[in-house]
């Protein structure tokens, strides 16, 4: 008996010691073996370049089921993010969602607050691919700006 707790022990003592020695060599933890799938993936203007992105989660539950993406309550009550700028109603030929960052830049978050962009009526719509033009088309022509009130999990996978 004495002999089954020593090797039991030995063997516990062991297995910590190598998942340690791993962590402790940079090594990556693994999450399990990954598989590849096929989601949809949609792109977006960033400073005037198109990035790739995915739409996995929002925090409105009646849009969850429009989009066929998950619902999470809980990612609404998340403060601070970036903005992702969705055109409503008449737009420019071409007009994608426009991202407040993208990965490399210090305020990155794969979670956005919505805002959504209207054009006044008898305003002529021109393709937005910034968030800065979005500031400066609110000053000099009829662009304007409401929150949507949600939190979208649209993580960029792929820049430019």
């Amino acid at each position: 008996m004495r002999r089954a707790i020593t090797l039991t022990s030995g063997s516990m003592l062991v297995t910590v010691a190598l998942a340690v020695g791993a962590f402790a060599a940079g090594m990556p933890m693994m999450m399990g073996p990954s598989q590849p799938i096929q989601q949809p993936s949609f792109q977006g203007y960033y400073d005037g370049h198109k990035d790739t992105y995915l739409s996995t989660d929002i925090s409105s539950k009646a849009e969850a089921t429009a989009m066929h993406i998950n619902h999470s309550a809980s990612i609404g009550r998340v403060k601070g993010l970036p903005e992702i700028y969705i055109v409503q109603g008449q737009s420019a030929a071409g007009q994608l969602a426009v991202f407040g960052s993208e990965p490399g830049e210090a305020d990155y978050s794969p979670l956005w607050t919505e805002t959504i962009l209207t054009w006044k009526p008898g305003s002529k719509p021109v393709l937005i691919t910034s968030d800065n033009q979005v500031n400066r088309l609110e000053k000099t022509s009829g662009l304007t700006e409401r929150p949507g009130n949600v939190v979208l999990n649209c993580p960029i996978v792929k820049v430019g």
